[in-house]
């Protein structure tokens, strides 16, 4: 069985310390999961890929849009 990975993005309006889940899962791949949450933390991020034998991959969510050259 190949290893599935999990991509996820940080949420944008969460700040550090606020005590809401700072992750949305964007997508699956190589594996069948059904995730009934909007948003997760990163312990459950972790656990879920460990016991799925997964991998994660954290996608940049464009925090810093001003950096962007729109020539």
């Amino acid at each position: 069985m190949s290893k599935g990975i999990i991509f996820v993005r940080e949420r944008r309006k969460v700040q550090e310390g606020e005590k809401k889940p700072r992750f949305a899962v964007v997508g699956v791949a190589g594996m069948d999961l059904k995730l009934h949450a909007k948003h997760i933390r990163r312990m459950e991020l972790e656990q879920m890929a460990k016991l799925l034998d997964a991998e994660i991959v954290y996608l940049d969510a464009g925090k810093d849009e001003e950096d962007i050259d729109e020539d």
